[in-house]
């Protein structure tokens, strides 16, 4: 299992709309993320001293092959769809690697 953190910013005038659609994500959207291997998965937002929104996400991924599943997921149409309404509410970080659309976080601490 590995665990993955990443951060995007979140538009102010698109905050109770993220909230809401968070609030009850389609099903066949939560049937592909457990399909491809994604367990544990949460998004935390945070208002940062910048003022800037920030969502801050974590997930556990079990599978053998990360670039497959997010292939996979990428591909299915019902993800594409819930996918297109929530990007307009997110600020990507301008200094992400090419091909990110959540900056990916370098872990520097655990424990269980």
């Amino acid at each position: 299992m590995k665990r993955y953190g990443s951060v995007i910013g979140l538009r102010d005038e698109k905050l109770e709309e993220y909230k809401t659609l968070h609030a009850a994500v389609w099903p066949d959207v939560l049937r592909m993320i457990a399909a491809c291997h994604i367990r544990n998965y949460s998004i935390f937002l945070r208002r940062m001293p910048d003022g800037r929104l920030y969502l801050f996400s974590y997930f556990e991924y079990t599978g053998t092959d990360f670039a497959a599943d997010m292939a996979k997921m990428a591909a299915d149409p019902k993800t594409q769809a819930w996918w297109t309404l929530c990007e307009p509410c997110q600020l990507p970080l301008a200094d992400r690697v090419p091909g990110e659309w959540w900056a990916g976080m370098e872990e520097v601490f655990h424990t269980d």
